[in-house]
C-alpha cells in the first residue's frame, strides 16, 4: 500500500457534505490537510477531529471563492508557509434552482460559474504548474452526473459541471507522460446541503430516500483518484443513466431531468404519456446496456460469440419496444455497444 505520511492534499469546500467526506478520508491516510472553506467554525471542528483521530496536521484557509482574488490568495498562504500541495480537490460548489428567464438570481448564477468554473480553473491553474515541474501530482474535480446530461431548473450549475468534464479531459491528455493525473467524480444527487442552498429542497430529486451517502461517494472518488483513472461514477443506477446519456437525445433527457427537479407534490398529468413512452426507451436502453457491461468485461471468447448472438435479439426486441417511443431513441442499441466500455472502465 502507497504511504501517504508527509503528503499534503487540499481541498476546497471541505466543511461539510462530499469535502468533509473526502478531507476524513486522506486524513485516515496519513495525508497532512489544507481545509479551504467560508466556515472557519465548521473548519476548525473538522481539524480538532481529525487531530484526534488520526494525528493530522491541518491547515485552515478560510476563504470564499465567490471573490475572484481568492485562488490567488490560497496558492500564496501555502507558498508562505512552505506547504507543497501534493493532492488538489476541486470540491466547492453550490447551485440555484428555478426557470433561467424568469426566476432565478442573475447575481448569485454569477457567483455558481465562478465558484464552480473560474475558481476551480483558476487553482487547478496555479497549482498544477508545480505538479508537472515535480512530475507528481493528482487533482481531483467534483463533476457530476448532469456533466453529460441537460439540467433543466439548474441550467446554469450543469453547464458548469459540463465545462468541469470537458476541461479536465482535455488536460488529462495534455499531461501525458507528466506522471500527474486528473479524476473526475461523477456522482448524482447526494444527501447533503446543496439542495437547501440551491432552494430546491422541496424537489422530488431531493427525497433523502433517492440520494447517495456522500461518505459512498466520496470513497469512490478517493479510490478512482489514487488509482489515477479518467472519471468514476458514483453509483450503479447513476453509471446507467450516464452511458444513457451518450445514446439518447437530449430533449428526452432533459424531459427525465426535469421531472426530477419538480416539486414532490406537483402533479404533471401533461408529461405522463411522455414521461412513460421515454422511460421504456429508458428502459430498454438501460437493459442492454447493463447486459454489454456485466458480460463483456470479463467474457472468454467464445462467450463473447455468445453474447453477440444475446445482444443481436435484444437488440431485435429494442427495436420493438422502443416503436411507440421516440423515433430518436430507435438508434441506441448500435451507440450503447460503442460506449459502454469507455463509460463504465
Amino acid at each position: 500500500m502507497e504511504n501517504h505520511t508527509g503528503k499534503t492534499a487540499l481541498i476546497t469546500g471541505a466543511s461539510s457534505g462530499i469535502g468533509r467526506e473526502l478531507a476524513r478520508l486522506f486524513a485516515k491516510d496519513g495525508y497532512k490537510l489544507v481545509v479551504v472553506g467560508r466556515n472557519a467554525e465548521m473548519l476548525g471542528q473538522l481539524a480538532a477531529t481529525h487531530w484526534n483521530q488520526y494525528g493530522t496536521e491541518t491547515t485552515i484557509i478560510q476563504k470564499d471563492l465567490a471573490d475572484p482574488n481568492a485562488p490567488q490568495e490560497i496558492y500564496d498562504e501555502t507558498q508562505s508557509k512552505g506547504i507543497q500541495v501534493d493532492v488538489l480537490v476541486n470540491d466547492a460548489g453550490f447551485g440555484e434552482y428555478g426557470q433561467f428567464a424568469t426566476e432565478t438570481d442573475l447575481q448569485k448564477e454569477l457567483s455558481v460559474v465562478q465558484v464552480n468554473a473560474v475558481a476551480l480553473m483558476h487553482l487547478t491553474k496555479l497549482f498544477l504548474k508545480d505538479m508537472v515541474n515535480r512530475k507528481a501530482g493528482k487533482i481531483l474535480m467534483l463533476g457530476s452526473e448532469v456533466s453529460v446530461v441537460p439540467n433543466p431548473m439548474m441550467a446554469v450549475y450543469g453547464a458548469t459541471k459540463a465545462f468541469i468534464k470537458s476541461f479536465s479531459e482535455a488536460i488529462r491528455n495534455e499531461l501525458q507522460g507528466t506522471n500527474v493525473t486528473i479524476t473526475v467524480l461523477m456522482p448524482g444527487a447526494t444527501n447533503t446541503n446543496f439542495f437547501n442552498v440551491a432552494g430546491a429542497a422541496h424537489v422530488k430529486g431531493a427525497d433523502p430516500a433517492k440520494t447517495a451517502n456522500p461518505a459512498d461517494v466520496a470513497k469512490e472518488g478517493y479510490e478512482a483518484l489514487l488509482q489515477g483513472k479518467d472519471h468514476v461514477v458514483a453509483g450503479w443506477m447513476n453509471k446507467a443513466r450516464v452511458v444513457a446519456a451518450h445514446v439518447l437525445p437530449d430533449p428526452l433527457l432533459a424531459a427525465v431531468t426535469r421531472s426530477d427537479m419538480m416539486p414532490k407534490d406537483e402533479t404533471q398529468d401533461k408529461q405522463k404519456e411522455q414521461l412513460t413512452q421515454l422511460a421504456i426507451g429508458v428502459g430498454v436502453v438501460a437493459g442492454i446496456v447493463a447486459g454489454l457491461y456485466l458480460t463483456y468485461r470479463q467474457a472468454s471468447p467464445i462467450d463473447k460469440v455468445n453474447y453477440r448472438y444475446k445482444a443481436g435479439k435484444a437488440r431485435m426486441s429494442a427495436k420493438h419496444a422502443l416503436d411507440s417511443a421516440a423515433d430518436s431513441v430507435k438508434g441506441a442499441y448500435k451507440k450503447a455497444k460503442s460506449v459502454v466500455e469507455d463509460e463504465l472502465a
